[in-house]
């Protein structure tokens, strides 16, 4: 796995990159500070008198899950979360009339395990890919207060063009939408949504992290195996991620090779087109909607 930092390329270039395994790391840039003020305005309103950071320390986990319960929803579906997600794009040299993008979450990761299910979920080890993301998709990462080695995400680099034995074929992205996406907040202390993971047990080290300022954000693949690092920095972190994909990589089945996902659906119905907020032609969410239309090619 190559990392790449603040790279001049065409986004063709670095696509092609990216597909092949490369992780792109940049500094902030204009709309990403913007981005990451706005979002901290939010959270500043959640958590008035308090230290978001440190908030978990000051009331109830079920009222912490109550506050994002209605915090997430209010950064994702606001007006100026995607007018700045749509500059950033700009700004990077992605194609508006190519590049479709999904809104913008606001992720948290609490401490010493004080909420890691539901709406604060920490991830297991997984591909995107085996949550029907397509295999062109590129995801994005933030954080939006300081973070530290013990507190980001962690990738899994020695698995990238290895297969795993999982259970993504249980997985339907539009059954999920329908049956599980909006009760994230009831799921405290345990999570019984059905979710894809691997069914052996995969090595966590060694691992790479990648610990950014403010602001600063990253691109992998979605066929990148990631997982959550156990937060043991006594902070919540805060970040923001979103995903991209080029229609015309779609349209040819471009992407990083599929190494062993199964699933059916597909995440591009949500995207939209940065140059006028369309969705995803119709006749490219059909290629999708069977499962990938890359065959798994297992290694």
């Amino acid at each position: 796995m190559n990392i790449v930092i603040d790279a001049r390329m065409s986004d063709e270039q670095r696509r092609a990159a990216l597909y092949a395994g490369s992780v792109f790391v940049y500094s902030p840039r204009k709309a990403s500070l913007e981005l990451c003020e706005f979002a901290r305005q939010l959270i500043r309103e959640a958590f008035p008198g308090l230290d978001p950071e440190t908030a978990q320390r000051d009331m109830p986990v079920e009222r912490y899950a109550s506050i994002l319960e209605q915090l997430k929803p209010k950064f994702i579906h606001h007006p100026e979360s995607k007018r700045l997600i749509r500059d950033l794009l700009r700004e990077v040299g992605c194609d508006e009339t190519t590049t479709y993008f999904d809104v913008p979450r606001m992720r948290t990761s609490t401490s010493d395990g004080y909420l890691t299910t539901g709406i604060a979920y920490a991830f297991h080890p997984h591909r995107d890919t085996w949550y029907s993301a397509p295999l062109c998709q590129v995801n994005w990462w933030m954080p939006i207060y300081d973070v530290e080695a013990n507190n980001v995400m962690a990738f899994h680099p020695q698995y990238w063009d290895r297969s795993i034995s999982n259970t993504s074929a249980v997985y339907d992205y539009q059954r999920w939408t329908q049956t599980s996406r909006f009760n994230a907040a009831q799921h405290i202390g345990k999570d019984t949504r059905v979710q894809p993971h691997a069914e052996v047990q995969v090595a966590m080290v060694p691992d790479m992290r990648v610990v950014m300022p403010v602001a600063g954000f990253m691109m992998f693949s979605a066929a990148q195996l990631h997982s959550s690092v156990p937060n043991t920095s006594g902070r919540t972190r805060f970040s923001i991620d979103f995903r991209t994909a080029n229609v015309e990589d779609a349209i040819a089945a471009r992407g990083a090779a599929n190494r062993d996902s199964r699933c059916t659906g597909t995440a591009l119905t949500d995207f939209l087109r940065v140059s006028d907020l369309e969705h995803i032609p119709q006749n490219v969410l059909d290629m999708y909607m069977p499962g990938h239309p890359q065959a798994v090619v297992e290694a």
